[in-house]
């Protein structure tokens, strides 16, 4: 592990490697609260809300090569728009602004990184394989610029309210990024505030049949010291581009539905308390036969047991799918009109 530097301004408290493209491992030496029953108590909200507010990148910024720090001068310019940001909150409907960002920012180390990705060593994610790459190309979503929606055909499973998929839903969202996790002796639940809960045994559990899956997997858990670690395989396996939508699948990707799902699929999650106020949250990736590498990420928890729970009920009163595939409609039928104007013209 390098030697560690604590950066004057514009955050004396925060500690960042010298080598700015060094990734340290997580310290383990914080001694958590145990339950009555003996584990570490990870007990609580752990909103992910301010990453989200905080406008990080699954991937870096190809500008930025392996370095996966920012410079001070960067780092005061994130801090400058967020206080700018705190500074119009309104606390109305559809109000813009953040609540808290800069005293986020200034509160941990996350506050400096340039991406949630941290191996591959760019930050980047993996080349698809040769078979995956037209999976993901032909994927149906209408998170895909120019892509026609005339049927529901034409969307992807969260489109249609059914997942965000795993482990895209560890990932941040433009809202409802409440995690909460319940634990019972042999058990942890981590329930998510937009349309996933599990339930992570911590005993030795049976493998499902390869045939037997979720869009969440199966994960079993265990204890490394005080980190809680779990992996999880059994993932409902396909792409957004089958022609029969109920056997598509969730991307693994928070940021583009549209990347492909094998059988081979395998997470590997390590939740560390870091303080009783901080947990850092770890993911490995792994599906040899859609990338050709794994792929890792790692994001900050902050608890906030204040954080209001509200239900997604996506489906309930949903217009969504409707309004996509009427103004898609209409706006081909726009350029049309503009086309044959401008035809007439000449």
């Amino acid at each position: 592990m390098p030697a560690l530097a604590c950066l004057a301004a514009p955050a004396a408290s925060q500690r960042v490697p010298d080598d700015l493209a060094t990734m340290p491992p997580v310290a383990t030496d914080f001694e958590p609260a145990r339950t009555a029953w003996g584990d570490p108590d990870l007990r609580g909200i752990w909103p992910i809300e301010k990453i989200d507010d905080m406008d990080l990148p699954i991937e870096r910024d190809e500008e930025y090569g392996t370095r996966a720090w920012l410079t001070d001068e960067e780092y005061a310019a994130r801090l400058a728009e967020a206080r700018e940001s705190d500074g119009s909150f309104v606390d109305e409907l559809r109000s813009g602004g953040t609540q808290g960002l800069a005293d986020w920012l200034e509160s941990t180390d996350f506050g400096r990184r340039n991406s949630m990705l941290v191996d591959p060593p760019d930050g980047r994610f993996p080349p698809l394989t040769p078979e995956a790459q037209p999976l993901q190309q032909a994927g149906k979503s209408s998170w895909v610029d120019g892509q026609a929606r005339d049927w529901i055909t034409d969307l992807d499973i969260y489109d249609r309210c059914v997942t965000r998929g795993f482990p895209a839903s560890m990932f941040p969202f433009p809202y409802n990024n409440g995690i909460r996790i319940f634990q019972a002796p042999g058990l942890v639940v981590i329930h998510h505030e937009m349309m996933a809960t599990r339930v992570v045994p911590l005993f030795e559990a049976e493998r499902w049949p390869e045939a037997v899956r979720t869009y969440m997997g199966q994960s079993i858990g265990r204890w490394d010291g005080n980190a809680l670690v779990i992996e999880t395989t059994n993932i409902i396996d396909g792409d957004a581009a089958d022609p029969d939508i109920f056997r598509r699948a969730a991307s693994p990707n928070a940021w583009d539905t549209t990347y492909p799902t094998s059988r081979e699929a395998h997470v590997e999650e390590r939740i560390t308390m870091m303080s009783p106020e901080r947990m850092i949250y770890e993911v490995t990736y792994t599906d040899p036969l859609v990338y050709t590498a794994p792929w890792s990420a790692r994001l900050d928890w902050t608890r906030d047991d204040d954080y209001d729970f509200y239900e997604f009920a996506c489906h309930e009163g949903n217009v969504q799918v409707r309004d996509m595939i009427n103004s898609s409609r209409a706006q081909r039928l726009r350029d049309a009109g503009a086309e044959s104007l401008s035809l007439a013209g000449d």
